[in-house]
């Protein structure tokens, strides 16, 4: 009988020794496993030379790019009225931050500053206004849509018509005719008021 326990009992423990030699194999290996680091190599871009974009319909122009490998594309309002350039067909290429013929890596970024078809591209960008320097910019001719993103996001800002009773609905059609407070006054949070007309239309 003393025998045959004795027997059990070693039986049991070489049981639990291998169930705890096991575990401790399963964990060892999850842990080699979880902190294995794959390392990739990264290819670099290729270099092209930037086609010349100016003058081609901005749809054509994104094409062209991608078609030559730049994805990374952007365009924006030559103008300054920060109009955004839904219909790409209805826009053309007045200007491109990467003079054509560059050699510039692939995934530069192309920004092409674009107007309406019907429009006359300036002679160079118009630049948004900006309160960098915590002064009233001079808003006049500028459009609406730009004058309000110059500001500050809160700012409380009223916009009329300077010569009927319309309401201002696509802020980017209209220009500021008046102001208040004047150019170069110092920013402190206070209310901005705007008077505007239709691009095309005369301030009174």
């Amino acid at each position: 009988m003393t025998h045959h326990k004795t027997a059990t009992i070693t039986a049991i423990g070489i049981l639990i020794l291998s169930g705890t030699a096991a575990c401790k194999d399963t964990s060892s290996g999850s842990s080699t496993s979880s902190g294995k680091t794959t390392t990739g190599s990264s290819k670099a871009a290729e270099a092209k030379a930037i086609p010349n974009f100016v003058g081609m319909g901005l749809q054509s122009a994104q094409d062209t790019a991608q078609t030559a490998g730049f994805y990374a594309l952007k365009s924006h309002d030559s103008l300054g009225r920060d109009r955004n350039q839904i219909l790409d067909r209805d826009w053309k290429v007045c200007t491109q931050n990467i003079a054509a013929g560059k050699t510039v890596p692939t995934d530069t970024e192309l920004d092409f500053g674009a107007v309406k078809l019907d429009e006359t591209c300036p002679t160079k960008d118009e630049k948004a206004p900006s309160t960098a320097d915590g002064t009233m910019p001079d808003f006049k001719g500028k459009s609406v849509k730009a004058a309000r993103a110059a500001l500050d996001s809160g700012t409380s800002i009223t916009v009329k018509d300077a010569s009927e009773h319309r309401f201002i609905l696509v802020e980017s059609n209209w220009q500021v005719c008046s102001q208040s407070p004047a150019a170069g006054t110092t920013l402190n949070g206070q209310p901005v008021e705007f008077t505007a007309v239709k691009f095309g239309e005369s301030c009174p």
